[in-house]
């Protein structure tokens, strides 16, 4: 897959791992055994640094009891092979769970975005002139030698390059290559550097990948499919709505209108993206009240509002899970 694609990591690959234990002396602590299923599960995950939060949700689905206390208990226990065994098994599940409900999206530099610009003289030549003229603020025709930082910096991720604190061997890259100093370059003379830089960075790339977490969420219908689940939860939905619908001064105002406009206010707590995240949103919210505009009848009674607003919560979750929707949390 190239750099400036995205990944989503929804728990996939995980659920057909099948995770096995290291020769173990004896017995070994949960301590350890957490460091063995943290390093598998990244293995599996094109070598993904896991976050805090995922390891602790991960485990807060396998032992028994949440919070702080359990998880300094577990570290502190003893488990035999075959008990050692299952809860590897139970976390790599867990975790490929958490990631069910709430995907990672990120990508994966691996050198090829890189290789492909450098095998094609066209395209190098094209990617060179635009970082020379990017770099070039003064538009002088020259730029200092240690502005091939800041174009590496600019070209960024989707052009596969990682941030320097995420692969600090670009320091050394740069270093090597004389990348460094005030001397200053036309630009034959800055595509001539660029190019054993990038080819090197690339090379590196190719042998340890560098994963990067973008801050985006994916909204797939999950938390829509567990409080639909969940009685009370969904019970405590509807008399919100219920509460609003009623207040409202247009008394002629269509049931449809109003629960439309309900979610685009409150959505978000309850599983659906922000109304106003991108034009996604406005399809995903025509096309479901468009669907129940069409089934709609006179809705008096409260519990036949509860069986219609169920109607219009499953079909956002339905419409989610097939196509889920992108929200950037950046902007």
């Amino acid at each position: 897959m190239s750099e400036s694609g995205l990944t989503v990591l929804d728990g996939t690959h995980l659920r057909s791992f099948n995770p096995s234990l290291p020769e173990l002396n004896g017995s070994v602590s949960g301590a350890q055994l957490l460091e063995i299923a943290d390093s598998k599960a990244s293995t599996s995950l094109f070598g993904l640094s896991l976050p805090q939060n995922l390891k602790a949700s991960a485990l807060s689905r396998v032992i028994a009891g949440p919070g702080d206390h359990a998880d300094v208990t577990f570290r502190q226990t003893e488990l035999d092979k075959d008990k050692a065994s299952k809860f590897l098994s139970d976390y790599i599940s867990a975790i490929a769970d958490e990631l069910k409900d709430d995907p990672l999206v990120v990508s994966i530099l691996d050198g090829n975005t890189l290789k492909m610009f450098l095998e094609d003289e066209d395209d190098y030549a094209m990617l060179a002139e635009n970082l020379f003229t990017d770099m070039d603020i003064e538009d002088k025709g020259k730029i200092c030698k240690n502005e091939l930082r800041n174009a590496l910096v600019h070209m960024g991720v989707e052009m596969g390059i990682p941030p320097f604190s995420e692969f600090p061997l670009l320091n050394d890259i740069l270093k090597k290559h004389g990348a460094e100093g005030e001397e200053e370059l036309g630009q034959a003379q800055f595509a001539e550097l660029l190019q054993p830089i990038l080819q090197e960075t690339a090379d590196a790339l190719s042998e340890n990948h560098v994963v990067i977490i973008h801050n985006v969420k994916v909204v797939n219908g999950s938390k829509l499919r567990k409080l639909l689940a969940d009685e009370k939860q969904f019970d405590n939905v509807v008399e919100r709505v219920l509460q609003e619908t009623k207040s409202g001064k247009d008394g002629l105002q269509k049931t449809t209108e109003l629960i439309r406009s309900f979610f685009e206010k409150h959505g978000k707590d309850f599983g659906l993206p922000p109304s106003e995240s991108n034009d996604a949103v406005i399809l995903l919210y025509d096309a479901v009240f468009s669907e129940v505009e069409n089934e709609e009848s006179v809705v008096k009674a409260d519990n036949e509002f509860r069986e219609y607003m169920k109607d219009v919560l499953k079909k956002f979750a339905e419409q989610l899970e097939d196509n889920p929707i992108y929200c950037d949390l950046d902007d």
